[in-house]
C-alpha cells in the first residue's frame, strides 16, 4: 500500500501521524522480510576479522534514503558516526535539490566510522542486508523512486570488495530472498557530505510521518534482530 508519503511530499501534522502512523509502520516492518524468506540472514562466509587495531576505519552505503540508513548505524556498537551524503556524482552538483533530479550520478548515501575491533565489515554489510534496506527494489527503496535512490555498496579498497561481492554471491546461492539481489558493488571516488538539516534527522523529527513509517521500524528491526549489536 502506498500512502504517498515519499520524502518530498510528507508534511509533519499530527492527524495525519495518528491516522497511519501504526498500519505504515506495520508494513515497513515487513517490507525487508516480504523479500526475506530465510528469516535471519547468515554471516558472511569472507569477513575482515576483528583486529586489535583500534583505529578507525570508514564504509560507504546507499540504500534508499539516508535519513533510514544513518538512524540503523547510529544504533549499532562500534560504529563511531553515521553521516548523510552522497556519492557516486562530482562535486558540482552534491547538493540535495540538484541530487533529487536524478541525473547527477550521485545516490543518497552514508559513511560510517567504525571500530574494527568492535565490529567487522562483513558484520555491517549483515546488518545492511537484513534490516537496513530491501536488496531487490531497483532504482527505489520503499516510496522512493530514482536513481539516487539505488542501492549501492561503495567500496574503499579490495578487501572491502571481495567481501561485499562474496556476500552478495552467498545470499544469492542460499536464495535468502525471494527476488534477484540488485544491490551493487561500486568503487568509491569520492564522499560529500550532506546539508546539515539532513543530519541527524530521523532522531530529530521522530514524530515526522515518514520517518515513522519508513525509518523508525528500521532501527526497532536492528533491536529485535541484532540485540548483541544494539546500542540505544
Amino acid at each position: 500500500m502506498n500512502f504517498g508519503l515519499n520524502r518530498s511530499s510528507v508534511v509533519g501534522t499530527a492527524a495525519i501521524l495518528a491516522a497511519i502512523v501504526v498500519v505504515g509502520a506495520m508494513l515497513a516492518m515487513n517490507r525487508v522480510e516480504a523479500a526475506n524468506d530465510s528469516g535471519i540472514l547468515p554471516d558472511p562466509v569472507l569477513n575482515a576479522s576483528l583486529s586489535s587495531n583500534t583505529g578507525e576505519q570508514t564504509a560507504v552505503i546507499a540504500g534508499g534514503c539516508f535519513w533510514g540508513i544513518q538512524a540503523v548505524f547510529q544504533h549499532v556498537k562500534g560504529v563511531k558516526s553515521a553521516i548523510s551524503g552522497y556519492s557516486g556524482g562530482s562535486s558540482s552538483t552534491a547538493e540535495y535539490e540538484v541530487v533529487s533530479m536524478g541525473q547527477t550520478g550521485h545516490a543518497e548515501s552514508v559513511k560510517i566510522t567504525y571500530d574494527p575491533s568492535q565490529i567487522s565489515y562483513g558484520q555491517l554489510l549483515k546488518v545492511f542486508f537484513s534490516v537496513a534496506h530491501d536488496p531487490t527494489q531497483l532504482n527505489r527503496q520503499g516510496p522512493d523512486t530514482g536513481s539516487q535512490y539505488r542501492l549501492v555498496v561503495f567500496y574503499a579498497n579490495e578487501e572491502q570488495k571481495q567481501i561485499a561481492e562474496a556476500y552478495i554471491a552467498q545470499l544469492e546461492q542460499a536464495k535468502s530472498f525471494s527476488r534477484p539481489i540488485v544491490t551493487q558493488v561500486a568503487p568509491l571516488k569520492a564522499f560529500f557530505p550532506a546539508e546539515s538539516y539532513h543530519q541527524n534527522y530521523a532522531t530529530l523529527h521522530p514524530d515526522n510521518p515518514y520517518i515513522a513509517i519508513n525509518d523508525a521500524p528500521k532501527v526497532e528491526h536492528l533491536r529485535q534482530k541484532f540485540p548483541e549489536l544494539y546500542k540505544q
